[in-house]
């Protein structure tokens, strides 16, 4: 059975590979059929960003960046994250602070990097 999924990233992919890691991992939820969601907070709006030469392992992202656009993973924004420099190609929301944790909090499971 499915189930409903939230994929929390709050570490900056400057700094660390979790991140990049956590994609993937979303990537290998989405295809056993899980409901999955990935939650972007902070600094990790910079992964689906076009200037990504500061990010760790960004080899391994441009690899699983096709494979999220084709799949069109859903992802969770906070309102307040700058726009501008999202690439238009992804499945991007932006809600409030309570809205994200409502979110998290209905998911029958939290992976939080």
């Amino acid at each position: 059975m499915a189930k409903t999924i939230a994929l929390v990233i709050q570490e900056d992919p400057r700094n660390t590979h979790r991140p990049v890691e956590a994609l993937r991992i979303a990537l290998g939820l989405v295809a056993g059929l899980h409901h999955t969601t990935v939650v972007l907070l902070g600094e990790s709006f910079r992964l689906l960003t076009e200037d990504t030469d500061d990010i760790i392992d960004v080899d391994i992202l441009e690899k699983y960046l096709p494979s999220i656009i084709q799949l069109q993973i859903p992802f969770i924004l906070q309102a307040r994250a700058n726009h501008t420099q999202l690439q238009s190609n992804f499945q991007v929301q932006y809600y409030t602070d309570e809205h994200i944790a409502d979110v998290i909090r209905s998911s029958d499971c939290a992976l939080i990097f």
